[in-house]
């Protein structure tokens, strides 16, 4: 018994050592952690499960049969983040560069199906060179399996992708199938072609971080979520996001014990509007002030700034944020910031997730630009994501609603569970000036000064939406987190379904 139970360990060992010292070395030296190092700091301590340890590749074309490496260059498993359960995969650098094979996307699809099963979260942690070229269309075949298993747990558990190191070609869709997409600067970068084909074929010249590095990404692109300082942060970030999240869609959101009142009044936010209209105000203060204890995980923090989209959490529950933030191009609604909050608001009503709705909005940004490259369509995305959620929705107006952004933000006629106003808030088709220069053409500017002032006495102002009931509420500021710890409560049992169908067909 005793020389098997040693044949066992000495197996594992050489399992565990992957491609080997020197390539750990290799990887160390580019400030990079290994797989099995990065799972270390991921889950919690002694917690990890592996799977499938001893797999190996059973390609025998160019003398891959002469070398196989236990594990076949990704680590699968499962374990717990503070104490809850999820399922993993890492791929391991160090073998065979991390490339993909039959085998190895085998194993991760049998981890994501695991997940399935029992409901819960699966991360993938990737750093691959991409298809293993010495298994042909066999490494190309495993990478659509795994893409395929990315469509079917889609809305099913959440999926958090945290890019380590290159991800190219191929490689790059199933992260984009993903959730959430977490970069790591400087080492880590996702592109379909590299800046060698990219040259050869559009003369461009290019470096990889230019053409597909995190700030790249999450700033531009909108591909990124967050671009991290490294390793350790990327995987601390992680964990601390992962806690916001149900662990399917089968399940409740989240609860964390804290001592923060739900009752708690914030005069600060009575003066927070400034006296002036086109002055700009910092949302954020107005979000951390309503959250328990200040704390809200924003999500896309560098791209489309004139939307705020993040978790944090009231009683202790997770709730999804959308707020149009004054300080970048005054909360205008444009392409990128349509796009950005109606994949947030589908993620959240996929995983029964309550939205609350911040709304200063002054309406959509114009120009030929715009008009253009589709804010018509993908405006309309944003539009469709709140009126097919099912979720609670709490709207608050802290300033500007106009016109058709106004609609879109959430609105009672989205079916907004909630809509309170700040006595500051000023619903209508649009600003006062450009009203009354369309109602009244050629009056001088005298007259256009005096009907102007007669528009925003009768139309700045939320009474006259809630006198049509399209406001619940016209609350006062200092009462904000109150207010909507009430409506959560009273929402908590909320029941609505949309009419049967095989899935919506959303303008894409």
């Amino acid at each position: 018994m005793s020389a098997n139970i040693a044949e066992l360990e000495k197996r594992r060992a050489g399992a565990k050592m992957g491609g080997g010292q020197r390539r750990i070395d290799a990887q160390h030296a580019k400030g990079k952690l290994t797989a099995r190092e990065r799972l270390e700091v991921l889950l919690d301590e002694d917690s990890f499960e592996e799977m499938d340890l001893y797999v190996e590749h059973d390609c025998i074309d160019f003398g891959m049969q002469e070398q196989k490496i236990p594990g076949d260059g990704v680590v699968t498993g499962s374990g717990t983040i503070n104490g809850r359960l999820v399922y993993v995969f890492s791929q391991d650098f160090t073998v065979f560069g991390g490339s993909l094979s039959a085998r190895h996307a085998q194993k991760i699809c049998k981890v994501m199906d695991a997940a399935l099963k029992v409901g819960a979260p699966v991360i993938g942690l990737n750093d691959s060179g991409g298809a293993r070229i010495q298994e042909g269309v066999a490494s190309l075949g495993g990478y659509a399996d795994v893409f395929q298993k990315n469509v079917l747990a889609s809305g099913v558990i959440p999926q958090l992708s945290l890019i380590m190191g290159p991800c190219a070609g191929g490689a790059v869709y199933s992260p984009a199938m993903t959730d959430f997409i977490f970069m790591v600067k400087d080492s880590s970068y996702m592109f379909v072609t590299g800046p060698d084909v990219v040259k050869t074929v559009t003369n461009e010249v290019v470096t990889q971080e230019e053409l597909g590095g995190a700030i790249t990404h999450s700033s531009k692109t909108s591909v990124s979520d967050l671009a991290l300082e490294n390793d350790i942060e990327a995987l601390l970030a992680a964990r601390e996001f992962i806690d916001f999240l149900p662990a399917s869609n089968r399940d409740e959101v989240p609860e964390r014990p804290n001592a923060d009142p739900w009752d708690r009044l914030e005069p600060s936010l009575d003066t927070i509007i400034p006296p002036s209209a086109n002055q700009p105000y910092d949302m954020h203060e107005v979000i951390r002030k309503t959250l328990d204890e200040g704390e809200f995980f924003e999500i896309q923090p560098l791209h489309a700034g004139n939307i705020l989209c993040g978790f944090g959490r009231i009683e202790g529950k997770t709730v999804g944020i959308v707020a149009n933030q004054p300080m970048v191009l005054a909360g205008v609604l444009d392409i990128n910031a349509s796009k950005k909050a109606a994949r947030f608001v589908r993620f959240c009503d996929a995983f029964n997730i309550p939205i609350i709705t911040f709304v200063d909005v002054p309406g959509f940004l114009p120009g030929t630009d715009q008009e253009h490259n589709g804010i018509i369509k993908h405006g309309a995305k944003l539009l469709f994501a709140y009126g097919e959620a099912t979720v609670p929705k709490i709207t608050v107006i802290t300033r500007k609603a106009y016109g058709g952004a106004y609609d879109v933000m959430a609105s009672k006629h989205l079916r907004g569970d909630l809509n309170y106003a700040w006595p500051t808030a000023e619903i209508a088709v649009m600003g006062a000036k450009g009203a009354v220069e369309i109602i009244f053409r050629g009056l001088d500017a005298d007259g256009i000064a005096a009907k102007t002032k007669e528009y925003e006495d009768r139309f700045a102002n939320p009474f006259v939406a809630a006198s049509r009931g399209y406001i619940d509420e016209v609350i006062y500021p200092q009462s904000t987190r109150k207010r909507i710890a009430l409506g959560l409560r009273k929402l908590r049992n909320k029941n609505l379904e949309n009419p049967w169908k095989k899935h919506d067909n959303i303008p894409l």
